[in-house]
């Protein structure tokens, strides 16, 4: 690995923020996508992945993603890094990390394929695919199935040198372990893919950062997570966990029904942008509204959380009505 992509796998080794993609009228508003990257950086973040999961990259068109790069790109600047997600067929997946190579985007994540049917030589041939395409940029692969083990990450290591991380998302941190001793434990940056709640067990096995939507809502206890892992001190994460128990168990429910929801909720609330998801996500009904209402008047009180300005499509008062609305 050449001290380019070794600089960058390094700085994996850090928060790995998800942004949502804010809507408005229906479409993609890229005016509150910079703010809230911006918001994103000016908090501290330093690795930023545009279309990602948290960026409903899989509702989102071919030209919205394009279009969402640039604006990243255009943003961001050398102010962080940024690690676009990249996937469906090969020949997009490849286009499109050529294209944020074009814009100077240095790394790309590239999604668990979505196909019924994939073999381990044709998980292989899809990274391959796109690592060969961009050899300058970073490569990371999503991990989300068990029988992707050590050694094929070590294969596909061998293969593509610019494969510099892999993130992981299984709910398993033993197998983890394994997985990253079996694969080389120092020839990746490993990205702990399930967020904050999982973490600490994953950093116990050798994570070396963690992805994260609730960053979008408050970067301030995503980054203090951050700070005392790196410090070992599981104490205070412990308590970091449960200052963010019920945010991560709204997203969690209902096979993570709406992970992306309760994020887009806890923004409009505060003021950032509508929230609008896409099919097949739902909006929050009112009882689910009123439980993040909450949860933002108590992190609000340590954080500075008070809302930017009036909601997108309404205001504070809104939610006041919702919850009203579950207590009678």
């Amino acid at each position: 690995m050449n001290g380019a992509l070794a600089g960058l796998s390094e700085a994996l080794r850090d928060v790995v923020a998800i942004p949502v993609t804010p809507f408005r009228d229906g479409v993609p508003s890229h005016r509150e996508y910079a703010d809230l990257l911006r918001r994103l950086v000016d908090a501290g973040v330093r690795v930023i992945t545009p279309n990602g999961n948290t960026g409903e990259f899989h509702a989102l068109t071919g030209p919205e993603r394009r279009a969402l790069l640039e604006v990243a790109a255009r943003t961001v600047g050398a102010d962080a890094h940024l690690l676009a997600g990249v996937g469906h067929d090969v020949q997009t997946a490849v286009a499109e990390a050529v294209h944020a190579g074009e814009l100077g985007i240095p790394m790309v994540m590239v999604h668990q394929p979505a196909h019924p049917h994939v073999s381990r030589a044709g998980w292989l041939d899809y990274h391959r695919a796109v690592a060969d395409a961009v050899p300058r940029l970073g490569v990371v692969p999503y991990v989300r199935q068990d029988w992707v083990d050590g050694g094929t990450l070590r294969e596909l290591g061998e293969l593509c040198p610019n494969v510099i991380g892999v993130k992981y998302a299984l709910p398993d941190a033993a197998a983890f372990g394994r997985v990253r001793t079996l694969a080389g434990a120092r020839r990746f940056a490993w990205i702990a893919g399930l967020a904050e709640p999982h973490a600490p067990s994953y950093a116990a096995h050798g994570a070396d950062g963690f992805t994260s939507g609730l960053v979008n809502v408050n970067p301030r206890l995503s980054l203090r997570l951050r700070d005392a892992l790196r410090a070992k001190d599981y104490e205070r994460a412990g308590g970091l966990l449960d200052a963010i128990a019920e945010f991560e168990e709204l997203r969690a429910a209902d096979r993570s029904a709406n992970n992306v929801s309760v994020v887009k909720e806890a923004l409009h609330q505060l003021g950032w942008c509508e929230r609008t998801v896409r099919a097949p996500s739902t909006a929050l009904p009112p009882r689910e509204r009123a439980a993040v209402s909450a949860i933002l008047a108590r992190w609000g009180a340590v954080d500075d959380l008070a809302p930017r300005r009036p909601a997108a499509g309404g205001t504070t008062g809104d939610v006041t009505g919702d919850v009203e609305a579950v207590a009678s």
